[in-house]
C-alpha cells in the first residue's frame, strides 16, 4: 500500500468557507463543488465545530478523502479534492480573515437545527472583543471584518434541515449583530444574502472497516473516507451576489419557491427517519434499514406518509414515486444508517417533521394519528432514555417526573405549546405512547441517542 493520501496537483484558491465540517459536508456540498464545471475556481476552507478531530485527519492529508458510493451493487471510489483548507472551528482568526478577504463568495453552513438559536451568549464576547465560541457568534465576528475591510457581497447558504433555512439564517444572524452593532446589521442587509436549501444525502458514520476498505481497494491510506448512498438531491433558492460553482452540472436545482420541495423532504424523508429512529430503537433496532423491514415501524412511516401528502403540492413533486425510491433507499442494508445518529436533538427536529403535519390534520377535522405517532414514538423513546443529546434535555427528564396526560402536556409543549391545549390530542397520544411500549419485544435494548454520533455539531443531516 502506497503512503497517505496527498495532493500532487494545485489547490484551487478558497471562495467558500463553510461552517459544521463533517461527514455530511464532505458528501454533499464538497462532493457538489467537485462536480462542478468550474471546480478549479472553487477551493472550500472547511471549519470544524466542537471538536478539531476532523480537521487534523484532514489537514494530515491536504483535505483530500474517499467517498464511498455504496450500492447493491458495490461499491465505487472518488477521491475528492475541493476541501483545500481543513481547520479547528476554534481558529476564530483564520475564519475571520477568510471572511473579510473579498475573493470568498460564499459561506455554507451544516451545523445542526439547535445551533441557530445560541448565538446570544456570544454577545458579551463580541462586544469586548473577544473570540465567540457558537457557529452564529462566529459568523457575525467574519461579517464585522468583512464590512470593515470593504470586502464586498456574499451569500450565507444553510444546508440544515430547517423549514426556510435561509430565512432562520437570516433572522439569527441579524438579531445578533442587531445586539452587537446596528451599523452592522444594516450593511448585513444590503450586502448578505440568505440562500434556502433543501439536502438529501444519507450518510452514516464511517467506520474502521470502511478505512481498511479504502486501503485494500485504493491501494493508499485515508483516514478519512465518507460513505453515503448513490443518490444526491440539492435544490436552492436565493441569490449569489459574488458568485457560485456551477453546482447545477453535478444535479443541483436552483427554483424560486423553494417551500414545496423542502417540505416534500422535510415530511417524507426526515419525518420517517425520526419515526424509524425513536419507534425502531424502542423495539431493540439499530438502523434504519432494521426498522423499516419491522411491520410496525413500516406502518407508522406509511401512515404518516398518507397524511403528508395531503399537504405536498405542486407540480414537480411526484409525491409516489418519491416514496417508492425512500423505501428503496431505506432498505439499503449496505448502507449501516445508524437510528441513534438519527435519534439526537428530538425536540428541535420534529418541532419541524410532526407538527407542522399534525397541525394542519387537526385544523382540518382529522385526528392527524400517523403525524401524532411520531411524537408518541419520542415520548415512548425519551421515556426509556432522557439523557441523550437535546436541547432541551433539562426540560425533558422533569417531564419523565410525571405520568400519563400530565407528562403527555409538558413533552407536547416542548414542541408546540398551542397543541397542548388540546385535550383529545393529549389522551391520543397518551394512549399511542402506551400502545406502542406494549409492542416492545421483551428481548428488546436501547442505545441512547447520540451514542453513534461521530460529530454531533454536524448531524444536521438526514
Amino acid at each position: 500500500m502506497s503512503s497517505l493520501l496527498h495532493r500532487t496537483a494545485p489547490a484551487a484558491p478558497v471562495r467558500i468557507v463553510h461552517l459544521g465540517l463533517g461527514a455530511f459536508h464532505r458528501s454533499h456540498q464538497a462532493w457538489y463543488t467537485q462536480h462542478a464545471g468550474d471546480a478549479g475556481e472553487w477551493g472550500i476552507a472547511s471549519f470544524t465545530g466542537r471538536r478539531p478531530d476532523a480537521a487534523a485527519v484532514l489537514a494530515a492529508q491536504d483535505g483530500l478523502f474517499t467517498v464511498v458510493e455504496r450500492s447493491d451493487a458495490g461499491d465505487a471510489f472518488e477521491v475528492v479534492s475541493s476541501i483545500v483548507e481543513a481547520v479547528d472551528g476554534a481558529d476564530v482568526g483564520r475564519l475571520v480573515e477568510l471572511l473579510a478577504a473579498s475573493s470568498t463568495a460564499i459561506v455554507t453552513l451544516t451545523i445542526t437545527e439547535a445551533a441557530y438559536g445560541l448565538g446570544a451568549a456570544d454577545v458579551p464576547v463580541l462586544l469586548a472583543g473577544g473570540e465567540p465560541t457558537t457557529p452564529m457568534g462566529r459568523l457575525v465576528a467574519g461579517l464585522a471584518a468583512r464590512q470593515k475591510n470593504d470586502g464586498g457581497p456574499l451569500a450565507v447558504v444553510s444546508c440544515d434541515n430547517l423549514s426556510d433555512n435561509g430565512t432562520v439564517a437570516r433572522n439569527g444572524v441579524l438579531s445578533l449583530a442587531r445586539e452587537f452593532d446596528a451599523g452592522l446589521a444594516g450593511w448585513i442587509e444590503a450586502n448578505v444574502s440568505f440562500v434556502s436549501t433543501s439536502v438529501d444525502r444519507i450518510t452514516p458514520r464511517t467506520t474502521p472497516q470502511d478505512i481498511a476498505l479504502v486501503a485494500s481497494s485504493c491501494g493508499y491510506r485515508d483516514e478519512a473516507p465518507v460513505v453515503t448512498e448513490p443518490f444526491h438531491n440539492w435544490i436552492l433558492s436565493g441569490d449569489f451576489p459574488a458568485g457560485r460553482p456551477r453546482w447545477e452540472d453535478a444535479g443541483a436545482v436552483f427554483v424560486d419557491d423553494i417551500e414545496p420541495y423542502e417540505n416534500r423532504k422535510l415530511w417524507l424523508l426526515n419525518g420517517a427517519h425520526s419515526i424509524l429512529a425513536y419507534a425502531g430503537l424502542v423495539r431493540g433496532h439499530t438502523t434504519v434499514a432494521e426498522a423499516l423491514a419491522d411491520s410496525v415501524c413500516r406502518e407508522a412511516v406509511e401512515k404518516f406518509w398518507d397524511e403528508a401528502a395531503k399537504h405536498l403540492t405542486g407540480p414537480d413533486l411526484h409525491i409516489t414515486e418519491y416514496r417508492a425510491a425512500l423505501l428503496e433507499r431505506f432498505g439499503n442494508s449496505r448502507i449501516a444508517h445508524h437510528l441513534a445518529q438519527i435519534a439526537a436533538d428530538g425536540s428541535t427536529k420534529l418541532r419541524m417533521r410532526a407538527i407542522p403535519v399534525l397541525a394542519a390534520e387537526r385544523a382540518a377535522g382529522r385526528n392527524g394519528s400517523g403525524a401524532a405517532r411520531m411524537i408518541a414514538a419520542w415520548s415512548a423513546y425519551v421515556a426509556a432514555y432522557s439523557g441523550g443529546q437535546d436541547p432541551q434535555a433539562e426540560a425533558i427528564e422533569q417531564a419523565n417526573l410525571l405520568t400519563g396526560t400530565a407528562r403527555t402536556g409538558a413533552l407536547l409543549g416542548l414542541l408546540s405549546p398551542d397543541l397542548v391545549r388540546d385535550t383529545d390530542l393529549l389522551e391520543s397520544l397518551t394512549a399511542l405512547q402506551a400502545e406502542l411500549a406494549a409492542a416492545v419485544p421483551d428481548d428488546s435494548t436501547l442505545e441512547p441517542a447520540g451514542s453513534h454520533v461521530a460529530d454531533p455539531v454536524l448531524k444536521g443531516q438526514p
